[in-house]
């Protein structure tokens, strides 16, 4: 049978023992004899009182709230959006919009205090296509501000706000990269626009990624490594809030949660200080950000990899798949993959090298790459890779250069917004290239379905994405899904024609779409819906 624990005995013990720096940034972790203490008391021998340990986590948590909310904004946004109305027949006493309307649509997030020159850290997604800006502080100030930098890359903007100096409290940041599973996490921020709120949990996982422009890392142009993962309560408009530490440091800045409700089921994420740290003072001078690239694409070498390159099952490291064209990676002589072969039903590319120590630091995954170049190099800096080829170990200098600008991240075919319907594809406008290496006609046109949005409209109706790559003109292409040929029998060439269509109908609004599938044409109907909220 399980105990149930109550919460204040719960809220208690986490306070006691993860709260060790209530004191401030020079406490030391509690005696044993302490923890002892608190432990008879939460089963009610004699020791410290229960109502004492209580008021102690109480007084501690209200210490953290009393030193971190008046750095922590309130930020609202002003947009104006076009919206596509379908022209309709007009109906006496029922007028309807007709074609392009345009609307001002105002949303919220949370923001903190920088310095005292009045610059405030948020979100890039809280500000961005943002006209007009207001930031109100902890005592109901209301100040207009403006954008000083942006940087979509790590999720972070810099604005500023004309204000005295004096009435400026800036936030103190703390160090992410001794964070520990299991301490404790305070949020602040705005949720739902309720100004100063405080929500309480733990460090819940460390190194996450966070892909910035679609749903799942592997297919991201981008990805944010480091990321701390909390199940303190982050809701929308918490985006920009702040996440401390029981000292009262910020460790992270609220960016993301997992939801399929888009409200908190206590999976969240936040953009590491060690990146805040390195990013907003180049927001505020040059306005942007220089990221130090190194120009591939991979994955992390498991057991079943390892044992399929002909290396030992034990072996770690970040299997190289692609080296960009133009990039340091290949100006260094890194190979990428150059075979493919079936594990479990799944084709995967294999034979590239693999990096197991980037400066001396062991590389066991993937992200553990990317972590490293994100917290400890520069753009110029010049890093040493040892990797494995092809069972020999090499050494090879890589000098590292700033990312370019990724082109605009693929379409997301209804994705909505105000007046808009969700569809829920990522897809692409067939090309005869691609078409050919489908085994289709070159004249064949549509819209590809490269991949369908889980819990989406299109994967409720069973729409499909592709499912496996082939070499074409050396290059590998991604093949397999459905080709979207018309919607309500109005032919689709283009993917934009499609975006434009599914713009134009509301949400709840039964769709035919027409489709090839494998070189069958079948009929799908999908009820679209409005996108639930991705951003907190």
């Amino acid at each position: 049978m399980m105990m149930r624990v109550p919460w204040v005995t719960y809220l208690s013990l986490l306070c006691f023992l993860s709260l060790v720096g209530c004191q401030g940034p020079q406490a030391s972790p509690p005696a044993v004899g302490t923890i002892d203490a608190a432990v008879t008391a939460t089963r009610g021998a004699p020791g410290l009182p229960a109502t004492g340990l209580l008021a102690a986590a109480q007084g501690a948590l209200g210490q953290i709230y009393t030193q971190v909310n008046p750095s922590v904004v309130n930020i609202r946004t002003v947009q104006r959006q076009t919206v596509m109305f379908p022209v309709v027949p007009e109906v006496p006493g029922y007028p309807f919009p007709q074609g392009p309307q345009e609307f001002v649509r105002q949303g919220s997030g949370s923001g903190f205090v920088w310095d005292t020159l009045g610059h405030i850290v948020t979100n890039n997604h809280v500000v961005e296509g943002a006209e007009r800006l207001s930031v109100t502080f902890a005592d109901d100030t209301v100040v207009t501000a403006k954008v000083i930098g942006t940087d979509p890359d790590s999720d972070l903007a810099v604005i500023k706000v004309d204000a005295a100096a004096e009435t400026l409290r800036p936030a103190q940041l703390g160090d992410s990269t001794q964070v520990n599973v299991g301490e404790l996490a305070v949020t602040i921020g705005n949720p739902f626009g309720l100004q100063s709120t405080m929500t309480v949990g733990i460090i819940s996982a460390l190194g996450r990624v966070l892909p910035i422009d679609s749903d799942d890392p592997p297919d991201a142009e981008y990805t944010i490594p480091d990321v701390l993962q909390t199940d303190a309560p982050i809701n929308p408009g918490s985006s920009g809030g702040v996440l401390v530490n029981g000292n009262g440091l910020v460790i992270g800045v609220t960016s993301a949660i997992i939801s399929p409700l888009g409200v908190s089921i206590g999976i969240g994420f936040a953009i590491p200080a060690v990146i805040v740290q390195k990013v907003v003072p180049a927001l505020i001078k040059t306005k942007g950000y220089k990221h130090p690239w190194l120009g591939i694409s991979g994955t992390s070498l498991t057991s079943d990899l390892a044992g399929a390159m002909g290396l030992p099952s034990t072996q770690r490291g970040a299997l190289v798949i692609e080296v960009l064209p133009k990039s340091p990676a290949e100006e260094a002589g890194l190979r990428g993959s150059d075979r493919e072969m079936l594990i479990e039903g799944e084709s995967i590319r294999l034979g590239g090298d693999v990096v197991t120590t980037i400066d001396t630091r062991t590389v066991k995954t993937f992200d553990d790459l990317l972590t490293y170049l994100a917290r400890a190099t520069e753009v110029g800096q010049t890093v040493a890779l040892t990797l494995l080829r092809r069972d020999k170990e090499e050494t090879l200098r890589v000098t590292l250069t700033a990312r370019p600008r990724s082109e605009a991240p693929r379409n997301r075919a209804g994705r909505g917004g105000m007046g808009g319907s969700w569809l829920g594809i990522i897809g692409q406008t067939l090309t005869p290239q691609v078409a050919k290496a489908m085994r289709l006609s070159a004249t064949q046109r549509g819209v590809l379905v490269e991949k369908v949005e889980r819990g989406s409209p299109a994967d409720q109706a069973g729409l499909r994405g592709n499912d496996k790559t082939v070499s074409f003109e050396g290059r590998r292409v991604s093949v397999g899904g459905d080709i979207i040929v018309a919607m309500d029998d109005k032919p689709v060439v283009q993917l934009q024609e499609l975006m434009t269509l599914i713009q134009r109908s509301p949400p709840g609004q039964s769709i035919k779409l027409t489709v090839l599938r494998h070189g069958k044409r079948m009929h799908v109907y999908v009820t679209l819906t409005e996108r639930p909220p991705a951003r907190p």
